[in-house]
Formats: structure tokens, sequence, C-alpha cells
């Protein structure tokens, strides 16, 4: 991509993008970003299906219950490190570049992994396939959000971010079969499940090399000519294919172009500017990562230790709750475009959180077996995965441009690290200790998520069908936005 000077500019790009009908282009965007998130789902789903196996000294590992809780906390801080470290290289550098590299890294570590000889570097690796998903999203939500017009945004976000769950749905059926001994050896069948995500993950590279870079991300830092290509042939095929000629939007932005932003001025902004959003986010993110990562890197070892199920047929318990965690954002995310993003993400934080608190308290009576525990699991997550999904909306939408990037990969790395790193040790240990002690989790998980959805309905930002320059208007914008 060549260079330009940097200067002042005009543009109407974003108006532009904004105003376009859906089309095929749109689903090139989906299928080539949207599908890593089917990744991590493969991921963190296999890890904790195979956990009871990687007990087993058959396995060739021999982990503890203690062990597979903190190759989760392991996993979860990769993926905080990679966000940051990945998060700034995408502001800085541009999102097509990072999203490619990312991948690159969750590949190389993946394969890695499924060859693992001890438990030291079977850490090591999942450390740093945690890093190559954690710069993933970073990199892909700025990207996803920038291409997609405002009055789909949080349908399109939303059921992007769900998507996880049909690879969480995939690993557990894959899981089933990998772990019948009859089929392949106890120390290859869960080698074998890791290198189908890197086989996967090749895939979506290839598909990948398609999508263009933010035609956003170029006008600021000094592609303006380029993203007025860019964009003019987007408009031109669009057109095509629909019919239609597409009008001129009149809406411009005065910008003041820039190279990159420091970590300080991101902060600066973050805290000083915009409080409000800064608690919000963390709110957001912190009781999400808890519930999410302390539930399901351990829930095959409260299925097989505490609920009797065997090591075999457990990640079928799996399938369903998968499925209903996919379920929530693609039936209701309309919503949160039409009813709005106040109402739904409070709806969905706090209700899951009252459901859970129910689920907690008829476990711990002995009301629940492991069928049972599932169909309320189904239920709790139809919820609980919408408001999860539109965290990563949220703190897209609300930071400006400049700042995208870094800040989903700010707060997806604190919250992560706060909820996601104490949660699968916490609950690894809760494990061993007995079942009363799960469900004390599960009410701290509850407790945060109720949390939440309040810190939502105080100082949430409506952003349905805005404009992300309206929203948080870019740093690098003039102070009197030019209109024709």
């Amino acid at each position: 991509m060549a260079e330009t000077t940097l200067g002042e500019i005009r543009t109407n790009i974003p108006a532009r993008m904004d105003r376009l009908p859906w089309a095929r282009w749109h689903w090139l965007i989906v299928v080539g970003l949207g599908t890593v998130w089917i990744l991590d789902g493969l991921e963190v789903t296999i890890v904790g299906a195979i956990g009871s196996r990687l007990t087993e000294e058959s396995s060739g590992l021999g982990l503890t219950p203690g062990e597979i809780g903190l190759a989760a906390a392991i996993y979860v801080a990769g993926a905080c490190a990679g966000s940051l470290f990945f998060g700034y290289l995408t502001d800085r550098f541009g999102r097509k570049k990072l999203f490619m590299l990312t991948l690159g890294v969750y590949l190389a570590a993946t394969v890695a992994t499924a060859f693992a000889p001890t438990p030291l570097f079977f850490f090591i690796c999942r450390f740093f396939t945690g890093a190559g998903i954690g710069g993933e999203y970073a990199a892909i939500n700025s990207a996803i959000d920038e291409l997609i017009p405002a009055r789909r945004r949080g349908l399109v976000d939303l059921a992007i971010n769900g998507s996880y769950w049909l690879g969480a749905a995939f690993g557990a059926v894959v899981s089933v079969i990998l772990l019948n001994e009859d089929f392949l050896a106890a120390d290859l069948g869960w080698r074998f499940a890791f290198g189908l995500g890197a086989i996967f993950g090749l895939v979506i590279l290839l598909v990948r090399r398609n999508v263009p870079e933010s035609p956003r991300w170029m006008f600021i830092h000094g592609h303006d000519e380029e993203a007025e290509k860019l964009v003019t042939g987007i408009e031109k095929e669009i057109e095509r294919e629909t019919g239609t000629d597409l009008a001129e939007p009149d809406r411009y932005l005065t910008i003041h172009q820039r190279k990159s932003i420091g970590f300080g001025e991101i902060v600066r902004v973050a805290v000083t500017k915009y409080p409000k959003r800064f608690v919000l986010g963390l709110s957001l993110f912190i009781g999400q990562a808890f519930l999410y990562n302390s539930v399901f890197f351990t829930y095959s070892l409260v299925l097989t230790v505490l609920l009797d199920v065997p090591t075999a047929t457990a990640p079928w318990f799996l399938v369903p709750i998968a499925l209903g965690n996919f379920a929530g954002p693609l039936l209701l995310g309309r919503f949160f475009d039409s009813v709005g993003r106040k109402v739904m993400i409070t709806t969905c934080y706090a209700g899951s959180g009252v459901l859970l608190v129910v689920t907690g308290m008829l476990l711990d009576n002995g009301v629940l077996d492991a069928t049972w525990l599932t169909a309320a699991w189904v239920v709790v997550f139809f919820f609980a995965s919408s408001g999860a999904s539109a965290a990563y909306l949220t703190v897209s939408e609300i930071f400006p441009m400049e700042t995208r990037a870094m800040a989903i990969a700010f707060f997806y790395a604190v919250g992560t690290g706060l909820g996601g790193i104490i949660g699968p040790i916490l609950f690894g240990q809760f494990v061993e200790q007995g079942l009363h002690q799960v469900v004390i989790g599960y009410y701290i998980g509850a407790g945060l998520m109720i949390a939440a959805g309040l810190v939502e309905a105080i100082i949430g930002v409506e952003a349905a069908n805005r404009s992300l320059e309206d929203i948080a208007e870019p740093l690098s914008s003039s102070a009197e936005a030019a209109r024709k």
C-alpha cells in the first residue's frame, strides 16, 4: 500500500459505508473474518471436553484437575497478552496485516500443541495459541464494525461472536469420537482434536486473503486515495449486484491524518474523556469472562468427577449448551438494533445472572442431575451469550476509531485477566473440594453478571443505528465536522 503525505482531508467514506445495502460483499466479510470465533469455541471446548482424559496417565500427560484449570488460565493469559500486543499493532499497522498474522500465530501454536510431549510444553503451546486468538479479537472486531453498515451492526456483530458456539458444538462432537479408545488410543485422540483446529484455521486463512483493509483506518493513516478507490470499487460491485444507483451521502468529516497513537493518549482518552464508558467496558467484560471461562473450562470435570458421567460421553452434554449459546445471539441479535442496546444488554446480563442463582440452588439441593443441569445451562446461556457478545460490540462502538482495536484489546485483557484467569483456577480447586464449592462459584459468577447488567442500565450508551463517528468522534476529526 503506497504511502501518502499526511495532512487534513475531507471525506464522506463512513457515510458511504453505512448506507450500503446488504450484498454478497458483506457475506465475504462475515465468512472471512467472523468464522475465527468458531476456532476459539473449538479450542476452549476441546480442552474442556478432553480435560478428564488429560488427567489419565494413558494420555501421555497425566495432568491433575488443578492443572487442567491451570492450562485454561494459561490459555487465557496468552489471549490477554496477545490482545494487548497485537491490538496495538492493529491500530498502528492496519486491520488486515494483523488479522493475517494473528491467525498464523494460532495455526503454528495449535499444531505444536498436538505434538506436546510434556505438561510444560503443553502449557507453553496453550499460551501462544491463546495469544493468536486474543490478537484476533482486537483485529477482527474492529474490522467488522468498520465494514458493516450501522443499521446491521448489532445483529451481525452478535451473530458473529455467537458463532463461537458452533465451534464449541463441533468440538464436543469431535471429542466424543476422538476420545473413543476403540477408534484411537488414549494418547492420540486428544492430539488429533487439536490438529483439526489447525486444518480449519488454514481454510479460514485462504478465504481471508480476499478481505480488504478497513477504509476508515486507511484514510486516517494517510492512505485516503487507496481508501477512495476501495470504497468506489465496493459501491460499483454492489450497484451491479442490486441493479440500483447509490446516492452520494452529504455527510462529511474533516480529518487530520496521523500515523499512530501512543498508549498514553489511548489511556488518557478512555479515562479522562470517557470515564463512564471505561467503567462500563470493564463491568461487562469481567462479568462474562468469569462466568464463561470458569464454567466451560471445567464443565467436563464437574460432569465426570461430581456427577458420575463417563468420560467418553461427557462431551455430548456440551452440544445442547453450545447450540443454546449460538441461538441466543442469532435470535435476539436483531432486537439490539430495534429495541436498543441498553435494554437488551441489561436484560441479558441481569436475567442470566438470576437464572444462574436458581440453577445453583437447585443443584446444591440435589434436584438436578447431569441431564437437568444441562437443560438449565441451555436456558442460562441463551441469554448470557447475547450479553457476552454485546460486550465486544459495546467497547468497539463507544471509543474513537483510532483507539478501537486497542480498546477492545484492553477491555478483553483486563476483564478476561481478572475474570478468565482467576475463574478457571478457582473452579479447578472447587471441583476438587466438592459440589457445594462449585455452586458457590456459580453464585459469584451470577453476582458479577447481575452487577454488570445494572451498570449497563445506569450508564450504558445507546448506539443502535448510529454511525460509529457519531457515537465517539474520531480523535483525528476537526472540532467542527464539515458538511456539504
